[in-house]
């Protein structure tokens, strides 16, 4: 009788654990779909090359392909500090090598390189190692955003960037055009003699604003840029000039 009793107590503990597991579970569930609901925004990705670099094609590459995906503002930004080797490369500019550098400064990295990628404006990596690539994409995907930009159609396009909570000394509003795709024959340098291919080339890169926690409508001349040939265009909110990803928006220009 008592082996019995026993028995029937340690069904009884069994299926009262199961049954506030499946309850657990439950609310996880509901939680996760409630945190889901919301589409999250896209990883930018910036990648720091040269056409006179000979380590850098693989990471071109590797850009191209993150360039197709939704989830990723995939960016390639050309330096010039390769140049005195013996070949110009053609989509370079002293800004975009300033703002490697800035990003060095605020990394606290040694020094500089190619290929550089910046994952959200947080984290550096050699941008041909893929496996490291993808692990801080992935890292950077659960890191929520506190802001969710917006395109709007309205005078030739405008973005808007929410209102909240700032931090100290505001946050930069920038704006990135790129193109689509380009195929390069390399004369001279480290890869003379290659036909490379490069992806969502950013031809312009300015700054366009400064969010302090007002909601904030910046006009964009999208038209302009389109019937330039321009692929597409990313604003990036970040804090103070090259700090952490606030919030991130890409629009095709190509139809």
């Amino acid at each position: 009788m008592q082996s019995s009793l026993g028995l029937f107590s340690a069904l009884a503990s069994r299926a009262a654990l199961a049954l506030s597991l499946f309850l657990a579970g439950g609310a996880v569930l509901a939680e996760g779909a409630q945190a889901g609901s919301s589409k999250p925004q896209p990883v930018v990705v910036e990648l720091y090359t040269s056409q006179g670099c000979s380590s850098c094609p693989p990471a071109d590459a590797l850009l191209g392909e993150l360039a197709a995906r939704d989830d990723i503002i995939a960016l390639s930004l050309h330096v010039d500090y390769w140049d005195y080797i013996g070949w110009q490369d053609t989509f370079a500019s002293k800004a975009t090598t300033e703002r490697q550098r800035a990003y060095g400064r605020a990394l606290k990295s040694r020094y500089v390189y190619t290929p550089e990628m910046i994952i959200d404006g947080r984290v550096d990596v050699v941008g041909s190692r893929r496996e490291d690539v993808e692990s801080l994409i992935g890292e950077a995907a659960m890191r929520r955003k506190p802001l969710a930009l917006r395109f709007e159609d309205v005078d030739g396009g405008r973005v808007v960037v929410p209102p909240g909570s700032a931090p100290e000394g505001g946050a930069a509003v920038w704006l990135a055009v790129y193109d689509g795709k380009h195929e390069v024959s390399v004369g001279r340098g480290e890869n003379g003699g290659r036909s490379l291919s490069y992806h969502h080339v950013v031809r312009e890169l300015e700054q366009i604003g400064t969010w302090r926690g007002e909601e904030l409508t910046i006009p964009l001349n999208l038209a302009d840029a389109a019937a330039r040939g321009r692929a597409g265009c990313a604003v990036i909110v970040q804090q103070g000039r090259v700090g952490p990803v606030l919030g991130a928006i890409k629009m095709d220009l190509d139809g």
